[in-house]
């Protein structure tokens, strides 16, 4: 009884969350959409750039590595791949539908269709990158993929020495590339926060899925 009045009150939480973020995003949409976040967005990216230490660019340069082809491409494949192996196809179903958010970024772009920074006072980062700017692809698909991986992780991994690298490599990757894609000049600021939204959104909807099929597969 206890454990089903403490669901009740995660899901309402999740429900609230997920209201009040698609709410968010669907403000900023429309204000990118009209252009009224041009000036600020184009401010934030000018001033992120003035970070020039070297180790920060070649942490951010790192963090977006796995959101370009082929590697985006191929991991979102390896890692149900490798549940499968581990003889958890259940789970690595789950695991493929986590790469749903790209499906989700694709049908925005093509909606909104907004242009890439592209000015004299921005420096944008030769790289392998294609379609419009919002929202940003490689941070919704880092919360669906990553993020999905992340949370099997913290529940069937064991060993904490195994669990902690694999939660905060993962947990690190996905609080990281949003600022990431603004440094490398491939995404604006309100780019990077839609996806954030929608991402974390999307996630916590499968997540839910996830958690109420698999305790009807267990009977727990």
């Amino acid at each position: 009884m206890l454990r089903t009045v403490r669901r009740r009150r995660r899901g309402v939480k999740r429900t609230i969350f997920v209201t009040i973020a698609i709410s968010a995003f669907s403000v900023l949409f429309f204000a990118v959409k009209s252009g009224r976040t041009a000036d600020f967005d184009h401010a934030v990216t000018v001033k992120i750039q003035q970070q020039k230490a070297p180790w920060f660019d070649k942490l951010m340069r790192a963090v977006s590595w796995a959101g370009f082809p082929p590697q985006s491409r191929t991991i979102p494949w390896l890692l149900p791949g490798l549940l499968l192996i581990l003889g958890h196809p259940f789970e690595a179903l789950f695991q493929l539908l986590g790469w749903g958010t790209g499906f989700i970024s694709f049908t925005i772009k093509r909606t909104i269709r907004r242009p890439r920074p592209n000015h004299p006072a921005i420096n944008v980062i030769a790289a392998n990158i294609g379609g419009s700017s919002f929202p940003s692809g490689h941070v919704i698909n880092y919360i669906g993929v990553y993020g999905f991986f992340l949370i099997l992780a913290r529940t069937y991994v064991k060993s904490s020495w195994i669990r902690r690298p694999i939660t905060a490599i993962l947990g690190s990757m996905i609080g990281l590339v949003g600022l990431s894609r603004i440094y490398l000049g491939h995404h604006w600021l309100t780019d990077v926060l839609a996806s954030y939204l929608l991402g974390f959104s999307y996630l916590i909807g499968l997540t839910t899925v996830y958690k109420s099929l698999k305790r009807r597969r267990t009977g727990t």
